[in-house]
């Protein structure tokens, strides 16, 4: 293989590599996967069927718990309720905001009914708005919980303990204080306000009106019952998430999680951190989460839990504070918060900054590159918000960056025009010393120096071009704002494939090929991709027609493979693969034309078709 261009064609082979390894190991193997999650997602809704796993621990007899939210004994199932049933069967203070809607269970306290207003399972906009937080009683309970716990304390409030509301509803600016009083003279009272958005506040206060000091300590958690269905991706983190302290952020898979050491003569299993400050505890989906955020300025015990029971896992994220001994006559108050809502990028870092939450924007899983990921989508964030399309916002940041990478650019695209420049002393060379390798290669060498030539300069606008294909793959993929965002006409979510097919005459033919077993995802070849590897072609074109036969098959079916490749990516990352192609034809001519390299475009097309147009010959 020429050496003037195999460091191209290792660019090309790693390009491929990645793509091609990314493919057969996580984007087409979700594929199915995730539209079987949403299937499932909205069965579970409807009608549920699977058992109910354990209630919280102050429901079960015994001592306290180590951690909250987890039983020493294995309970058997109970029956399983519709949703509506369960939401029924309690008592209950409806919330309504402007983004979301539910209630709070006055059986317990807890906050386990919790839909948003402004998502929908589908583009569809008669779809179901999801639903985020489920009581105890539906197949798979999701709710938050706040308590206290105590060995010396008497009767606690727990899931049973049925609390009276001084209101009907909650809503932002009117919140709701929930009262009840044990026979030992405790007063426990809760008062929960929520904001516009996704933020609720609880002030838990006890007031000791007993003869004798009790020790309590305040504790807040988020409970799923049930593991549930993940996509699966390697780039995307769903299950338990924390910032812990000093600890930093902390991600544990359900399956992680499972596999820690048990606790001692328990059925839990759990990871757990003492006296930390700051940060925040909860589980996250791909776009939905729930955390508690305690105190930033109290220490305490965080924790993470896994339990196994005869209905199946529960996981828990707790934060729990120091033992506080209340006096007679004396109370004790402690104030924590709980996120429960769309992780939209605005309003996380409203949050952090409002409320001063330690690394609260990493709720939002900006992966290992968090500076280029979280700024690649401000910027698409400012032009979407100028021009109301993320779509157009794409092809501007496009733009924006070929104009930054200009420089390295010029000189990478201006040293392959020089080396094309030369291409005849090469090939003399080559031919002069095609016996002594060492030779040609010197000769070369010296060549490259006296026309002050970078022979692996070529590689750079592919390996560029990598690390912002990655990072915008990032930000449409992770970040909610992407979600159901369209572009122009049969582009409605540019966080999902086209959904067109060539291989059904995108429509004409009324059949799916994504149904296909085993290669439907590569039938799914839409419009958006097609037109990428077309630009892709052309780019190609600009070059001459490489002389070693294997090179040159290489670089013939390179966009037709990237076509197949990226049929099923993100619609939006093809728009940008397509439109940074096609810029990139432009200014390598522009660049070509200034150094007085000719431009093979037109005259490689017109062998190619002529080729074509030709007859065979017999």
């Amino acid at each position: 293989m020429r050496e003037d261009n195999k460091n191209l064609i290792v660019a090309i082979a790693l390009s491929l590599a990645v793509l091609l390894g990314w493919q057969y190991f996580f984007a087409a193997p979700q594929a199915e996967k995730q539209r079987q999650a949403a299937q499932q997602q909205q069965s579970t809704q409807a009608n549920p069927t699977a058992p109910n796993p354990p209630a919280s621990p102050s429901q079960a007899g015994g001592a306290a718990p180590t951690v909250p939210g987890t039983v020493p004994s294995t309970p058997a199932a109970p029956a399983v309720e519709t949703r509506e049933a369960a939401l029924a069967r309690s008592p209950r203070v409806a919330i309504d905001t402007p983004a979301i809607s539910g209630s709070i269970n006055l059986r317990g306290g807890r906050i386990d009914d919790v839909a948003l207003k402004n998502y929908r399972e589908t583009v569809d906009p008669k779809s179901a708005n999801i639903v985020l937080l489920s009581p105890a009683g539906t197949q798979n309970p999701y709710y938050a919980e706040f308590g206290w716990v105590g060995a010396q304390a008497g009767s606690l409030p727990g899931p049973n303990t049925v609390w009276t509301a001084d209101k009907t509803s909650l809503t932002p600016g009117s919140p709701v204080t929930l009262t009840w009083q044990n026979d030992q003279g405790l007063v426990f009272q809760r008062t929960v306000s929520v904001d516009e958005k996704f933020m609720f506040t609880v002030k838990d206060t006890v007031e000791n009106r007993g003869s004798a000091p009790v020790s309590l300590q305040a504790y807040g958690l988020v409970s799923r019952h049930g593991k549930p269905v993940t996509l699966g991706y390697y780039v995307l983190h769903e299950g338990m998430i924390g910032v812990v302290g000093e600890n930093g952020l902390q991600e544990i898979k359900y399956d992680a999680l499972d596999k820690e050491t048990p606790v001692a003569g328990s059925n839990v299993s759990q990871k757990t951190w003492d006296g930390v400050k700051g940060g925040f505890l909860g589980i996250t989906d791909k776009y939905w989460a729930a955390a508690i955020i305690p105190d930033q300025a109290t220490p305490y015990q965080g924790t993470f839990a896994s339990q196994q029971s005869q209905a199946g896992r529960t996981y828990n994220a707790v934060t729990q504070v120091a033992a506080q001994t209340v006096q007679p006559g004396g109370s004790f108050n402690v104030t924590q918060h709980l996120f429960a809502g769309a992780k939209e990028v605005a309003t996380i870092d409203a949050y952090q900054s409002s409320l001063n939450i330690d690394r609260f924007d990493r709720l939002i899983d900006w992966g290992w590159f968090y500076f280029i990921t979280k700024h690649l989508f401000m910027v698409l964030d400012f032009f979407y918000k100028l021009f109301g399309n993320f779509g157009i916002a794409i092809l501007l940041v496009t733009v924006i960056l070929k104009i930054l990478f200009f420089p390295l650019a010029n000189k990478s695209y201006a040293s392959m025009a020089k080396m094309k420049a030369v291409q005849p002393e090469m090939t003399s060379i080559r031919e002069r010393y095609a016996d002594d390798k060492m030779k040609q290669q010197q000769a070369l060498m010296e060549l490259y120096r006296k026309e002050k030539i970078n022979p692996v300069a070529g590689c750079w606008p592919v390996l560029i071009q990598i690390p912002v294909f990655f990072a915008l793959y990032k930000v449409l993929f992770v970040t909610i704002e992407m979600r159901h965002a369209p572009f122009f006409g049969w582009i409605r979510d540019l966080a999902a494939p086209d959904p067109t097919s060539i291989f059904n005459l995108f429509g004409l033919l009324p059949y799916n090929p994504g149904a296909v077993p085993v290669i439907g995802h590569f039938l799914m070849l839409g419009v958006w991709p097609i037109l990428m590897g077309i630009t892709m072609w052309l780019q190609m074109k600009m070059n001459p027609e490489p002389p070693d036969p294997v090179q040159k098959q290489v670089f013939s079916w390179m966009p037709v493979i990237f076509t197949f490749m990226l049929g099923s990516f993100p619609a939006g990352l093809v728009i940008y693969w397509a439109w940074n192609n096609l810029l990139s034809v432009t200014q390598q001519a522009f660049i070509m034309r200034r150094n007085g390299v000719k431009i093979e475009l037109w005259d490689n097309l017109r062998k190619t078709f002529s080729r074509k147009a030709s007859p065979a010959k017999g």
